[in-house]
């Protein structure tokens, strides 16, 4: 007997017992399906973190300060900034780093504010998207002006609409709030989440000098953290070494190793690293409901050999030979494998999309993926098809014969 005449018997087989092969199918499709949905949306989540870094820059690095190490004369000036850049040559851009939260309120609504004060750079390291208005100027920099550029997402929740440039808000602690003008409004990260949950609480985002962010929540001058941005990809190195180096001259504290320097991309490796190994133990506990499906498929073809024996006892009577029969139950075990290996992957991928929509993510399944996917499930197949396909196999034709 040829492949085709076992596949076509095996689909007929199939095809007749129509209900119970897609229950014994159900435990493949469910375990495939989860593989597939939890992998591609942990690479796609992987892909957009990794599309966010570059946003800000790939040539970005955190120039920090060792807290456990540092004393509060180490800690890094306004002024230090602007020596970065004008004294490193490999350095481009480079801005302080205050962060602080408090509240933002309109005549419309207030909400919970997450306020990032920097110098007119930080707009370029972040690689922030203008929609309206301008960025804040060196001048309204270094006298603490009160201005402030918003997101998108927060004009709109605030204003109930995008254009809000000349409006006014006030900004700072719920208590000592400061009104401030909207000079600029940029794009948002989370008009996606807006769009399908208007009433999504969504921080307000607030960009302001920080010399002004300092005043307004009282800080004093020092910051423990610069992002500077190098010239080049080969220049990041260089540029982190001798911002140490200048921060190191300018505080005396040379050999206490009080500063670290760390590039963004150092960062992405680390989580796309915690993201990968979360992606991969979730997709082995879901892998775990394949091993019941490969059960269900075992019991099915020996429910099947039972039920079959006269035939097999007229096959061999006629001449059918082991292997014969051992292939024949062998191609039909891999065949319902394969087959709700199919559907769920087409399941898994629809899941996939349909989980990634709402959660913003663009769900990336490579081709190897689905390679590995359909190969394991004839592999399951082949594994728990073995023992019925022997046990038919092997029966005796006169016993087979004479069975009931």
């Amino acid at each position: 007997m040829n492949l085709f005449e076992n596949v076509k018997m095996a689909l007929g087989s199939i095809w007749s017992n129509k209900m119970r092969s897609f229950l014994t199918m159900l435990g493949i499709i469910i375990g495939i399906s989860s593989v597939i949905t939890v992998v591609s949306l942990g690479q796609g989540g992987q892909n957009t973190i990794t599309g966010e870094f570059e946003k800000i820059g790939s040539n970005t690095v955190i120039i920090s300060v060792d807290s456990g190490k540092a004393d509060w004369s180490d800690y890094i000036t306004l002024e230090d900034t602007k020596q970065l850049k004008e004294k490193i040559e490999y350095i481009r851009y480079a801005t302080p780093v205050v962060q602080a939260q408090g509240w933002a309120s309109s005549n419309i609504d207030s909400k919970i504010a997450f306020i990032t004060g920097g110098s007119t750079d930080v707009f370029y390291i972040e690689n922030s998207e203008l929609l309206y208005g301008r960025f804040f100027n060196d001048i309204e920099y270094e006298e603490g002006k009160a201005v402030a550029v918003i997101d998108s997402s927060t004009a709109k929740s605030l204003f109930k609409m995008e254009d809000v440039v000349g409006m006014t808000l006030d900004i700072g602690p719920r208590t000592a709030q400061k009104s401030v003008t909207v000079i600029g409004v940029i794009k948002s990260e989370y008009d996606i989440f807006l769009d399908m949950a208007g009433d999504i609480d969504i921080p307000a985002m607030v960009y302001m000098p920080a010399t002004t962010v300092r005043d307004l929540f009282l800080m004093d001058g020092t910051v423990s953290r610069v992002f500077v941005m190098a010239d080049s990809k080969e220049n990041i190195e260089s540029a982190g070494n001798q911002a140490k180096k200048l921060l190191e001259n300018r505080h005396g504290n040379r050999g206490r190793d009080v500063y670290k320097a760390e590039s963004l991309m150092k960062q992405l490796d680390q989580i796309n690293n915690v993201v990968g190994i979360f992606t991969t133990f979730v997709a082995a506990v879901a892998a775990i409901s394949l091993l019941v499906g490969g059960v269900g498929v075992m019991n099915i073809m020996l429910v099947s050999v039972t039920e079959r024996t006269r035939e097999i006892g007229i096959r061999k009577a006629i001449g059918a030979r082991t292997g014969h029969i051992l292939f024949q139950f062998l191609t039909e075990s891999v065949i319902i494998s394969c087959i709700g290996g199919i559907l769920g992957l087409i399941f898994g991928i629809m899941g996939a999309f349909g989980l990634g929509k709402i959660a913003g993510i663009t769900p990336y399944l490579s081709p190897s993926t689905i390679i590995i996917a359909i190969l394991f499930s004839s592999a399951v197949g082949i594994f728990f098809g073995i023992y019925p396909a022997r046990k038919a196999a092997m029966l005796d034709p006169i016993e087979a014969l004479r069975y009931e």
